[in-house]
């Protein structure tokens, strides 16, 4: 049976690293059994915990607007277009110079228990 959820009708929530999300698939709402899908969104000058995953290997996906991107004491300037990798226990940030969308996709999925610092 094929499974569609539309990103509109998603309920947004706040994760434990302080960034708003909709999850877009997920155990929640579909059958997944091995990774995610979300959007998320900061405000232009928020920023989220900085955290890590014991599990999930994650990746962001730039949509819209600019920030710096913090894996393991690295840092870089992200925008529109830009993908980061996230590996499972990498500490990691992520602030908003302007405002932030972006996609988030982990494996497995994405779960509160799993997100250690925040």
């Amino acid at each position: 049976m094929m499974t569609v959820n539309n990103l509109a009708a998603q309920s947004p929530f706040t994760t434990k690293d302080g960034s708003t999300i909709r999850s877009i698939l997920d155990r929640a709402n579909a059958p997944v059994r091995n990774q995610s899908l979300a959007e998320a969104t900061l405000p232009g000058g928020g920023a989220t915990d900085r955290h890590y995953h014991r599990l999930s290997e994650e990746f962001y996906f730039v949509l819209a607007g600019r920030g710096v991107m913090e894996v393991d004491g690295e840092t870089r300037a992200v925008a529109e277009g830009d993908a980061v990798l996230i590996p499972p226990g990498a500490w990691h940030q992520l602030r908003a110079l302007t405002a932030l969308r972006f996609l988030c996709c982990c494996a497995p999925p994405y779960a509160h228990e799993d997100t250690y610092g925040a």
